[in-house]
């Protein structure tokens, strides 16, 4: 019985589905950051874009 209750402590106290929460966050932290810099670039480019044909 205490070779049970071993194996179950052991499963119940894995750190693997922990460390696969944080690297999920982590990427989705990467991935806001990219979101946000890549819109803010497009949004100044587009006004670079369009101060270049105004002044054509």
């Amino acid at each position: 019985m205490s070779s049970l209750v071993r194996k179950f402590k052991a499963v119940v106290v894995r750190e693997e589905g922990a460390t696969m929460v944080e690297y999920g966050l982590m990427v989705a932290l990467v991935a806001v950051v990219a979101v946000g810099g890549v819109t803010t670039l497009g949004t100044t480019l587009d006004a670079l874009f369009n101060s270049v044909v105004a002044s054509l």
